[in-house]
């Protein structure tokens, strides 16, 4: 129940939700109380123009990415940890594994193992019941990362974990059973603030390892530089819309697990 009500509850918090709520609200009160019902539509309005606006979407993407950037000499380790949540499972009609934007992660766990920065790949990840699929993300990652050159050997699978606490704490008893304790930590850049901190938490040396870095350096010198794209940042996008959830996710992700005594 705690799964379901932490899936369900941001969603009335985040832009889209929250203004899909607003919107209800002036539909109530349009009759009797249109003032109110005018003062929820136009903090609908407002609250989707700022949030898919391209330089609003753009700086709170990278008050993240920016905390944690990749090294040019990352260090060896014991282990990989690929964290899941970049993968969909193999339903018909796909052909195989589908990779979304944070299909990063393995790939790029596989890459720093292929280079030799550790001998073992963990890949933390379960799947929620109701999303479909019967294999574990850890499965489906498994597969794209043997695909990619990693022996079946070289990798162990978290097949339970259903947020980041549960990753930490799974991916810890793995590393406990080896006596293994200096990891590289894979994640998207923005999920790892929060998930270093959980892991280091745990008493864990973890070193961050990010990739999936939604907004490159010269992109986002491009918004301020050019009078074309100042312009198209000021109109709503889905692409922006889409960013600035992520980040805000991230930072009510954090408040949360403080909160918990997570972090």
């Amino acid at each position: 129940m705690f799964l379901f009500f932490s899936k369900l509850l941001p969603l009335l918090i985040y832009p889209l939700g929250l203004s899909c709520l607003l919107l209800i609200v002036s539909l109530l009160t349009l009759w009797k109380r249109p003032r109110v019902a005018t003062a929820c539509i136009g903090l609908a309005l407002a609250l989707l123009l700022i949030a898919s606006n391209r330089s609003v979407s753009a700086f709170l993407v990278r008050s993240l990415e920016q905390q944690y950037l990749p090294s040019a000499n990352l260090p060896t380790a014991e282990a990989i940890v690929v964290l899941g949540g970049g993968t969909k499972p193999q339903l018909p009609p796909r052909p195989w594994i589908d990779v979304m934007e944070a299909g990063d992660r393995p790939i790029h766990g596989a890459r720093l193992y292929l280079e030799g920065k550790a001998p073992l790949v963990i890949l933390s990840g379960g799947r929620i019941f109701w999303q479909g699929g019967n294999e574990s993300e850890s499965a489906d990652m498994a597969k794209l990362v043997e695909a990619l050159g990693v022996p079946n050997s070289a990798i162990v699978e978290d097949p339970t974990s259903l947020n980041t606490r549960e990753n930490a704490m799974n991916v810890q008893k793995v590393l406990q059973s080896r006596q293994i304790n200096r990891i590289l930590l894979v994640t998207s850049a923005m999920h790892m603030p929060r998930s270093i901190q959980i892991f280091q938490r745990l008493g864990i040396e973890a070193i961050p390892a990010p990739t999936d870095f939604l907004i490159a350096d010269q992109e986002f010198a491009a918004i301020s530089d050019s009078s074309q794209a100042r312009l198209l940042s000021l109109l709503p996008d889905t692409d922006n819309l889409y960013g600035s959830t992520r980040a805000l996710k991230e930072y009510i992700g954090m408040i949360v697990y403080r909160l918990r005594g997570w972090l």
